[in-house]
């Protein structure tokens, strides 16, 4: 297990004072390491875990060609460049078994959706594209093609073959295909376990009377949620007070029970707490100051593994940190933009960036190259059909308002100076990430 020292240098021009965006992201994709620990769960409980192991295809899907349409099945070699084909109907196969009997040339069966195809016939014409003439039809020209209107053996799946691969979160659409599989179980990783708390003298929790100079909690339940869009486990450890005694307490529990802490306030240089000294004494932490609008500074690091817990437990191989800005919408930010991939690949999760949106903007937007900037902006269909995104009132970092009326984050890469109205921007939409 490398230290941020040895990451940081293998990194060329690694500095803490002015990372940039795909710095953190590449830091964080070295410090970081899938979890272990595999479980079995039924398929209901198994949407948007990530999958332990391949899972193999016990047959073929369609395990036999079958008809894609209510028609009749007949031998496509049979079909004339440029004249009608009359045919004569001697069965019905239906979906659910195969139908015994022989088809001999100028004959066809009348055949269901999904019923398989008998043997010698490879064309199934629509019932409502023929005419009928007593117990035969007649096909007009042109119509088909042979091999028209049926699915083929395996044409979904193989048998032995990947029906879905390690690392792959499992969505809806993934758990009808085990479940055409025959497969009631799946393998998955264990929930990843996160613990989470706020600093700060100023932060009241709900419930708390108002008081000069103090703010209600908004970041606790911020993190909750995305955390639980995520499919963590999730440890919430409070509000805790400007106090070493309680920092220390707090994280050596945090890092007793949980994969991950995520810690919101206390790492800005000058503040007048002691979570960011507390941090450097209990583990290998290092902080950053980070070329990005909102959510400039940040720690990241490793508190050490928790004694006598069973290999894959929770708190078994050390508790990975995530020291976030205290402002709202800085803790969205770097939790979308950092900690949720990182989060992922320890989740088991492949690798595989977010694709940002292309939609054109509908105001000009000031910026100066050299950091990363993220907007939050609403995404909509002009008048001409193209997609356009407009900025969502007040961009301050504290203002989560806007957070909430924003379906998307504007990102202004690290390079990019000042937009113009009708300029092509990216969009990270909150769709899927939150």
């Amino acid at each position: 297990m490398k230290s941020i020292a040895q990451i940081a240098a293998e990194l060329q021009g690694y500095d803490p004072q002015a990372l940039g965006a795909d710095d953190v992201n590449e830091f964080l994709s070295r410090l970081v390491e899938p979890v272990g620990g595999v479980e079995e769960v039924g398929i209901f409980d198994a949407l948007g875990r990530v999958l332990a192991r391949d899972v193999i295809s016990p047959f073929s899907v369609p395990p036999h060609d079958n008809s894609a349409m209510d028609g009749y099945a007949f031998d496509g070699a049979q079909l004339p460049a440029d004249a009608p084909l009359t045919l004569a109907v001697v069965g019905t196969a239906l979906a659910g078994k195969a139908w015994q009997g022989t088809v001999a040339a100028g004959e066809c069966v009348k055949i269901m959706t999904g019923a398989i195809m008998p043997a010698g016939l490879d064309t199934v014409v629509p019932q409502e594209f023929t005419q009928a003439e007593g117990e035969r039809i007649r096909i007009p020209p042109k119509l088909l093609q042979r091999g028209d209107n049926r699915r083929l053996s395996g044409e979904d799946l193989m048998a032995g073959q990947p029906a879905l691969r390690q690392g792959e979160r499992l969505t809806p659409a993934a758990l009808g295909l085990l479940a055409s599989l025959g497969l009631a179980t799946v393998p998955v990783a264990r929930r990843l376990r996160v613990a989470y708390f706020s600093t700060g003298d100023e932060i009241l929790s709900l419930g708390e009377a108002p008081r000069e100079g103090a703010v209600y909690d908004s970041n606790r339940y911020t993190v909750f949620g995305l955390l639980t869009r995520l499919g963590c486990d999730i440890v919430d450890l409070g509000v805790v007070r400007d106090d070493p005694a309680r920092l220390e307490a707090a994280f050596t529990q945090a890092a007793q029970q949980a994969d991950a802490i995520i810690t919101s306030g206390g790492v800005s240089v000058g503040e007048a707490d002691y979570t960011r000294a507390m941090m450097k004494k209990l583990g290998d932490v290092a902080f950053w100051r980070i070329a990005m609008r909102p959510g400039r500074p940040m720690a990241v690091g490793r508190l050490p593994a928790a004694a006598g817990r069973d290999p894959g437990e929770a708190g078994s191989a050390g508790a990975i940190l995530f020291g976030l800005p205290g402002n709202p919408v800085a803790v969205m930010v770097t939790f979308l933009a950092f900690v949720r991939p990182a989060l992922l690949r320890m989740m088991g999760a492949r690798a595989e960036t977010p694709p940002l949106l292309r939609a054109r903007s509908s105001t000009g937007i000031r910026k100066k190259p050299g950091r990363t900037e993220y907007q939050r902006g609403t995404v909509s269909t002009a008048a001409d059909g193209s997609l356009q995104v407009g900025i969502t009132g007040n961009q301050g970092s504290g203002v989560l308002s806007s957070m909430v009326q924003a379906n998307g984050l504007i990102v202004l890469h690290h390079g990019q100076g000042s937009v113009a109205a009708g300029d092509l921007v990216d969009v990270m939409m909150f769709d899927g990430v939150i």
